[in-house]
């Protein structure tokens, strides 16, 4: 395997527990009568989601749960799952590649990756919301990303937690890890047959990076 692309919200950062919060509060604040709000968000890029998943939503609505969620994003906790950026580092001094695939706008982006010191020098190629026009689990970003390194997608491992990214992945033609930070250890399971907690300590199956 050559590169590693890596999503960023359930995979660099532990970050769904706090969006999961922060969408309770908005759907209540909000008085919207819908259930499994963000679950049905996971992986996706907001407005299209939105589009897709709630059309019985107002333009003003959706305005206003956009705007919300960007002022939030930019002052947002990111806590590291744990191991991730050793398991990086030690990535790249072995020569792999290494990309970031997300589905975060550029600007919530910008700020995360500095607070992290990973603004620069770290990730080969960026694929965020402003290159994408179809969004996972269209397979569009990844293999973009793999366009950018002139990585063949058949020698590419993803790194996802949702399951739009996994499937996204898969459909990229891709090897994908599933990291169980946000959906349960089985449901990813059967998506995928390589599945981790965490990168703590991490070892990947024989034939992939780490067996």
């Amino acid at each position: 395997m050559q590169a590693l692309l890596f999503d960023f919200d359930g995979v660099i950062v532990h970050t769904e527990p706090e969006y999961d919060r922060f969408f309770e509060t908005l759907v209540r604040d909000m008085r919207l009568p819908v259930e499994h709000f963000a679950e049905r968000l996971k992986g996706k890029r907001l407005a299209e989601a939105l589009e897709t998943e709630f059309p019985q939503f107002s333009p003003e609505q959706k305005g206003r749960i956009i705007e919300a969620t960007r002022r939030f994003e930019l002052s947002m906790n990111l806590p590291l799952v744990s191991g991730v950026l050793d398991f990086i580092r030690k990535s790249k001094a072995r020569g792999c590649k290494v990309g970031l695939v997300t589905s975060s706008i550029e600007p919530k982006m910008e700020v995360a990756l500095a607070k992290l010191g990973l603004a620069e020098g770290v990730f080969d190629t960026e694929v965020m919301a402003g290159r994408i026009e179809r969004g996972k689990p269209d397979p569009m970003c990844y293999l973009l990303a793999a366009d950018d390194l002139g990585v063949p997608p058949g020698d590419c491992i993803v790194f996802e937690d949702s399951l739009a990214g996994v499937q996204a992945g898969l459909a990229a033609g891709m090897t994908v890890v599933g990291v169980a930070t946000t959906l349960p250890y089985k449901r990813l399971a059967a998506l995928t047959p390589y599945v981790i907690q965490d990168f703590q300590d991490v070892q990947l199956p024989h034939g992939l990076l780490g067996g």
